[in-house]
């Protein structure tokens, strides 16, 4: 049995596989909140803990229990290998989160969890790793003009979620090297005289300004925020509505809904945005295999991603256009795809042994 996970900065999405070759139904999953816990091992020792009924659950409230390494179910098969996507760079087998402040460290999760190997793998290689295991319908083509991609052409995935994550996927002659990427926090580059002011207006706050600082869930109400201050057009009624929930996730719906209108310009420019930074992407690495979008962001505002204006901030790079027409992008559906990336990888660590 191999236990896979996907560390983001807002949810852990984790399961348990008896994962041979093909993609397979977890045995069993949950989904929990980052900020609920202070560690990954915390998260773990609950997940890993057999389920109990409630008869069976302590009636005293002051009874804490004793922190432990955790334990599989007896019924289950013994954990061999685990894998996890965070979100951050992994440098011997260690992360220091982006967006979460935690230092995970692979060789003492596999002490930990008493098994011979625990991998790390940066969250966007985690979800190239997912891509190929995706069926038809759990993908959504932006471009359906572009001919079908070689098979051993360079692929490249972006993912705007908390953060903003990229990775590349390169032919090696048998199989695709996955190569993890930081490119997210390299500098945002602004294409017309709105986009410049947006720059100037963060540059108020923040000395460096990325791509993940605009191309984000927080960075789509920092948006928001720029046209509020700049345009004096948020209605009240928002404004109040604003601090009721997640400020990204509303601000996406109600510009997905056309109203206000202030909601909508806001989208409206991430999505631009976020067409350039895939055009460069697909540049930098002559990407002809295609472009992939995953995170939580893309499949929740896919109208406003289908309506054209990610595709012409896309092609807009001059001379370049035809060769960019001809490269498939496309929205990956599937919340788990790095989950099942990491899983492929735990699973064959298994195969090949400590």
């Amino acid at each position: 049995m191999i236990l896979a996970g996907d560390i983001g900065a807002t949810k852990i999405n984790l399961a348990l596989f008896e994962w041979d070759k093909g993609r397979v139904e977890p045995i069993r999953e949950d989904t929990v909140w980052t900020a609920d816990y202070e560690s990954l091992e915390e998260v773990l020792t609950e997940f890993m803990e057999e389920p109990e009924s409630t008869d069976s659950d302590s009636d005293d409230p002051s009874e804490e229990p004793e922190e432990s390494s955790p334990e599989p179910s007896s019924s289950a098969s013994p954990l061999t290998a685990a894998c996890f996507g965070v979100p951050g760079p992994v440098l011997n087998n260690t992360c220091r989160t982006t967006n979460i402040p935690w230092t995970i460290e692979g060789d003492a999760l596999a002490e930990f969890l008493h098994i011979p190997q625990v991998r790390l793998l940066n969250d966007l290689e985690a979800t190239a790793y997912g891509l190929p295991f995706l069926e038809p319908d759990e993908i959504e083509d932006l471009n359906p003009t572009a001919p079908s991609p070689p098979p051993d052409a360079t692929r490249v995935l972006l993912a705007a979620g908390t953060g903003l994550g990229e990775s590349l996927m390169v032919w090696t002659g048998k199989d695709y090297q996955i190569c993890p990427s930081e490119g997210g926090h390299a500098d945002f580059a602004p294409n017309n005289d709105l986009e410049i002011e947006l720059l100037r207006y963060l540059r108020t706050s923040y000395l460096h300004v990325s791509y993940e600082r605009v191309l984000s869930g927080p960075g789509l109400h920092l948006i928001y925020q720029f046209l509020r201050d700049t345009q004096k057009n948020e209605p009240t009624w928002f404004a109040e509505k604003l601090p009721t929930g997640d400020p990204g996730s509303l601000i996406a719906e109600a510009g997905l809904e056309g109203k206000p209108d202030i909601c909508k310009n806001a989208l409206h420019l991430f999505v631009s945005i976020y067409g350039a930074e895939a055009g460069n992407m697909a540049l930098n690495t002559l990407a002809m295999g295609g472009v992939y979008l995953g995170g939580g962001i893309a499949p929740k505002i896919l109208p406003a991603l289908q309506d054209g204006t990610f595709m012409k901030s896309f092609l807009a790079k001059g001379r370049y256009k035809r060769l960019l027409g001809k490269i498939p992008v496309r929205v990956m559906l599937n919340p788990h795809t790095a989950l099942l990336g990491a899983a492929s990888v735990a699973a064959g660590m298994t195969a090949k042994g400590p």
